[in-house]
């Protein structure tokens, strides 16, 4: 504005001198032109309306379309028990012993996500699992169910404002089935059906605390034509039902480089109803898991955060306790 001003002055100021000038002042002439002409630094109309688009330009917390990310976990869970081992003959109690048991449990997880768009981002994840009874002194290594999710942001992420992602997800039944083994000899490192779900995220900023939450329910599909042996029956279908799942928590900022958030999660599991070739059923009953989670995020490049995780089970239905960590895996064939 105050450069507009100045060239005005000029030419107010040289309007009366070049009314009376001749062909020997051209050089007052060259001045003025020069002062008129764009100066370094002067913003024409195209570059004010890029700075307008780039303002009103939509930010998304997904995956930027065309980019790619892949992170490894790995997981630790401990969980304990009492078995009952117990004979009953004409009513009474002929054998009663009380033996304790205990699984360890170690997953090593690959995740690929890849923004479909700016605020849609599809990937996978690839679970390799390790088993151990310590009771009965068996272990598997195999792969575990295969899940593949959707996210999607509805709208555009404001600073200040509540930010929301709706995700859906397909897990497969690649495990080993719980169901198709000699549960005498074999652990199983899946579910043993697909599972379709979906739910909602929130989140939002107040700096330095993020709050978060999510609801989320699972359909289980029904396992058919299966011919597990238990005991003097055999199994044939398996009606896992549905389950429901909340949680919350929140993250804080302790520095640039070091983070901590804490997370409760409670979860329903319907009951599962279990069918015989010989009309039989036996029911599962439902269960309520409620697991507390505390995570702390480093940052060891300006490019790379590793988390940390401790997990304790609030219920008996849930694990004892676990560990993880997690980190992002760079491959230069992944850049944008």
């Amino acid at each position: 504005m105050n450069r507009w001003f100045a060239r005005g002055v000029i030419l107010v100021s040289m309007a009366g001198p070049l009314s009376g000038m001749t062909l020997a002042d051209e050089g007052s002439v060259d001045q003025a032109r020069e002062a008129l002409a764009k100066q370094e630094g002067d913003e024409d109309a195209s570059q004010q309306l890029e700075e307008v688009f780039q303002a009103a330009e939509k930010n998304y917390s997904l995956q930027r379309k065309g980019s790619h990310y892949l992170n490894y976990s790995f997981d630790y869970s401990y969980t304990a028990d009492q078995r009952l081992d117990l004979a009953i003959t004409n009513g009474s109690v002929r054998n009663l012993d009380v033996v304790p048991s205990a699984t360890h449990n170690f997953t090593n997880s690959f995740t690929y996500d890849y923004g479909l768009l700016d605020n849609l981002t599809v990937g996978t994840r690839i679970p390799l699992v390790v088993k151990y009874d310590t009771q009965d002194e068996l272990n598997v290594y195999d792969f575990g169910d295969i899940s593949f999710t959707g996210r999607w942001q509805p709208f555009a992420y404001v600073p200040g404002k509540m930010s929301t992602t709706l995700f859906g997800t397909l897990t497969s039944k690649t495990g080993v089935s719980p169901y198709e083994i000699d549960i005498n000899e074999q652990l199983s490192t899946g579910s043993g059906y697909y599972s379709i779900g979906g739910g909602a995220s929130l989140s939002k900023v107040l700096d330095p605390v993020v709050i978060f939450g999510s609801v989320s329910a699972t359909y289980n599909l029904p396992a058919e034509d299966l011919q597990q042996v238990r005991g003097a029956r055999l199994l044939t279908n398996v009606d896992p039902g549905f389950g429901l799942s909340g949680s919350a928590g929140f993250a804080y900022s302790l520095s640039y480089d070091i983070s901590l958030s804490i997370s409760a999660q409670l979860s329903y599991t319907d009951e599962t109803v279990l069918s015989f070739s010989n009309g039989d059923q036996a029911v599962a009953q439902d269960q309520m898991t409620g697991f507390l989670s505390l995570s702390l995020g480093t940052r060891v490049s300006d490019t790379t955060i590793v988390n940390t995780s401790l997990g304790i089970g609030l219920t008996e239905d849930a694990p004892d306790f676990s560990l993880g960590v997690s980190l992002p895996i760079n491959f230069s064939g992944l850049k944008e």
